[in-house]
Formats: structure tokens, C-alpha cells, sequence
């Protein structure tokens, strides 16, 4: 999510008075440098990156997770007739150099403007506080709760603990607005203190969280959440479209789809377990090479740009494609040959979605790198983190009333 975010587009169908779109947009980061946002994962989801000198260190926060979904068949034979639902409230994604996304909201009366990342990988909405002196919060527009009419205190400690570093705060209350979708009462952190550097470099102020409530830090209930239970939307499903360029970032949608987004029929994967937007990943291949995974899983995270992945594998995925670890830790490829790389396929209940090696390597500045971090989860299973360089490619739904992922080639 760090030093590369990617937030999502959607677009409405129906009934638009209860779909809210937003627009993303895209932020180049202030470094290129891959290493931040795999110490941001590492921190994210409680992994250790194969750079231990960037300052991951040890692993990340621990987030208890229910037991494994179970769905029978049919559930696994899902498509779009069974779920589309059009409409939707836009939410315009900003977008610069496929690098972050981001989306703009307003807390408090009168508002006051933030830029964040719509982030499918956590949960909690958090914001800087004008109380916060760390260095990334001087760098960040910052929330002045003097300064709103409708700031409510609530003061119970907002803490989430790194393994190299933490966000810290505590929980306050104000009106919200995303779109042109207006929620009162909404409880959000006002971080006062912001370790480490994982969120210096970022072009984004805070992160709004979409991933299941059952990972919110202090049972704080999630802004999509707070749009269902309020009737804001006709349908529990958001979806996105990432663009890119800096002109179509792409967009969110919050309540519906956009049909003109993507070619085809939605295809819908039932989600693990109800804590990360995680589905079950059955394999995946290089070329013709075929690895059958046990037991894995894939969480679609729109807050990171990268695809994280078990170490030992990506260590075999570079060597196969001829990559080159730089004395950053980044692994490189000779710009000439991206065309002619073989082609890296995710299986998904049965559907493959492949990427390009024009999709899964990334060109900064010159030099090309590669989009696969090795990043082992103590999780007892594989996990992967399927980021941006996936989701440029594939349109995707969130349907909390399903508990499942849809995905279909973008337009």
C-alpha cells in the first residue's frame, strides 16, 4: 500500500441515487523504491520481507482470523447473472505513474479535504491529527477537530503495532463524506503519532479501509459498513476499475458496478474467510510451467501496487525470468526482453487470469523491475497479496453480502 496504492473504479447501473462512484487518482511516489512498500506488507499483514535491512523487521501486527470459509458446489458456480447490481455512487481515483492511487474525502463541518487510499487490505479509517508532530504527519494535510462543528470526542486509543514501528492515536467522530455519499457519525483514528517511515514517502494523507469489520482495530465499524446499515446503498457491494493513466485513474463504485468497465461475464470466488477480500488461489503458472498450490490463498488488496508472494517461489519466478537482484534488493530485468517473457497465470475457482510480462514487470525511471516480493505470513497457510498490477488488468467486486470477489477482464 505504500510506496505504491491502488485504489479502485467503479461505475453504476441502476438505481444511481444509492451508488456512490469515486475517482481515483494516481500519485508517483517521492522514491522508487520497492523495499518501502514490502515494509509496508510486512507490516500490513504481519509477514517478513526478503529485505530485513529495510526495516520491517520483526513480523507485523497479529490479526485473528475465523476459520476458513466452506461453500458447497453450486456456491462455486457463481457468475454475474446471479449477482450484477447496476447504479452505484461513484468515487473518482486519482492516479500517477501506476505508482498510488488515492481517493478525495472531507470529515467535518466545514469539511476538510483528505487524500486517501481505498484500501480493500485493512479495515479502519485513519487520518492525521493537527496533535501528531511525527515527521509524516507534518508532510500530510491533517484533521483540526477545533475547527469541525460536528466533531464528537471519543477518546478510547487507536494502536496498531508493527513489528518496526506503529500508528497510534485515538478514536474521535465526525460526518464523513465520499462521493456524494454524506455519513454522520462516523468513528475514524486521529493518528497522533506515525513511526517509522513506511508512510513518509506517501502521497496519500490516511487509508480508508474495505475489508471485513472483523480485523477494525477497536471494533470501530467501517465506513462501507456505515453506508449499509444507513440504507446509502441499494446493494452491499463496491467495485473497481483501475486506470492506467494520469488522466483515468479510475474509479470506485460503492452499491453497484459498471458494465461498461469490463468485457464478458463477472466471475464470482467465494471469499476464505471473512477478514481480508481473500480467496482461495489453486494455482498458478510461468509459461507452461504449472505450480498446484495447497492450501493457499490470494487477498485482493487495491492498497498495494505489488503481487506478494512466498519467497522460495519468487525466488524461482526470477530465476526463471532471468531477473537480477540489484543491491537494493530490487530484482531487474534488461528492458529488451519484457515483450518476450513468458506469460504468469493466477487460477481462481477453476478461471485463469493471466498477466503480460509487459503487466507483471514494471519500468521506473529506465530500468524495469519486477512486481513479485517474496514475503513469508506466519499464517500457517500460503498467503498472497494481489495488488495493482493485477487489478490494472482485471475489474473487480466486493459483494459483502455474497462473501465473494468477482473478477472480470477490464476494458
Amino acid at each position: 500500500m505504500l510506496a505504491w496504492v491502488a485504489v479502485a473504479t467503479f461505475i453504476p447501473l441502476v438505481a444511481v441515487e444509492s451508488v456512490y462512484k469515486l475517482k481515483l487518482h494516481k500519485v508517483t511516489p517521492a522514491i522508487n523504491n520497492f523495499a518501502l512498500e514490502g515494509g509496508y506488507l510486512a507490516q500490513k499483514y504481519g509477514g517478513q520481507i526478503e529485505l530485513p535491512w529495510m526495516g520491517a523487521g520483526d513480523y507485523g501486527r497479529n490479526v485473528l482470523i475465523d476459520g476458513l470459509a466452506h461453500h458447497d458446489e453450486a456456491e462455486l458456480l457463481w457468475t454475474q447473472e446471479d449477482f450484477v447490481t447496476e447504479g452505484g455512487h461513484i468515487v473518482p481515483i486519482s492516479n500517477f505513474m501506476n505508482a498510488q492511487y488515492f481517493a478525495e474525502i472531507t470529515l467535518g463541518t466545514p469539511p476538510q479535504s483528505f487524500k486517501v487510499i481505498l484500501d480493500t487490505g485493512s479495515s479502519n479509517l485513519w487520518i492525521p491529527s493537527t496533535k501528531c508532530t511525527s515527521i509524516a504527519c507534518l508532510l500530510h494535510a491533517k484533521y483540526d477537530s477545533s475547527a469541525s462543528s460536528t466533531h464528537e470526542t471519543n477518546g478510547s486509543e487507536f494502536n496498531i503495532q508493527y513489528g518496526s514501528g506503529s500508528v497510534e492515536g485515538f478514536v474521535s467522530q465526525d460526518t464523513l463524506a465520499i462521493g456524494d455519499v454524506m455519513l454522520k457519525d462516523v468513528d475514524f483514528a486521529e493518528v497522533t503519532k506515525e513511526s517509522g517511515l513506511t508512510f513518509v514517502f506517501g502521497k496519500f494523507d490516511g487509508i480508508l479501509g474495505l475489508a471485513y469489520d472483523t480485523i477494525a482495530v477497536n471494533h470501530v465499524v467501517p465506513p462501507f459498513y456505515h453506508m449499509i446499515n444507513k440504507k446509502l446503498v441499494d446493494s452491499p457491494v463496491f467495485s473497481f476499475r483501475l486506470g492506467s493513466s494520469e488522466e483515468d485513474g479510475g474509479e470506485a463504485i460503492f452499491g453497484g458496478i459498471d458494465k461498461s468497465a469490463y468485457i464478458g461475464k463477472l466471475n464470482y470466488v467465494p471469499v476464505r474467510r471473512k477478514a481480508y477480500w481473500e480467496v482461495e488461489l489453486q494455482k498458478v503458472a510461468l509459461g507452461d510451467d504449472v505450480l498446484e498450490l495447497q492450501d493457499a490463498g490470494a487477498a485482493i488488496d487495491t492498497g498495494t501496487s505489488l503481487i506478494a508472494l512466498p519467497s522460495d517461489i519468487a525466488e524461482m519466478l526470477h530465476l526463471q525470468i532471468g531477473a537480477k537482484r540489484s543491491w537494493n534488493g530490487q530484482y531487474t530485468v534488461d528492458c529488451k526482453t519484457v515483450p518476450d517473457l513468458p506469460i504468469f497465470t493466477f487460477t481462481f475457482n477453476g478461471k485463469d487470469y493471466p498477466l503480460k510480462g509487459t503487466e507483471y514487470i514494471l519500468e521506473v525511471q529506465g530500468t524495469c523491475m519486477s512486481a513479485f516480493l517474496g514475503m513469508d505470513i506466519p499464517s500457517g497457510s500460503q498467503l498472497w497479496i494481489v495488488g495493482d498490477v493485477f487489478l490494472r488488468r482485471y475489474y473487480t467486486v466486493y459483494d459483502l453480502g455474497k462473501d465473494a470477489v468477482g473478477f472480470a477482464e477490464a476494458v
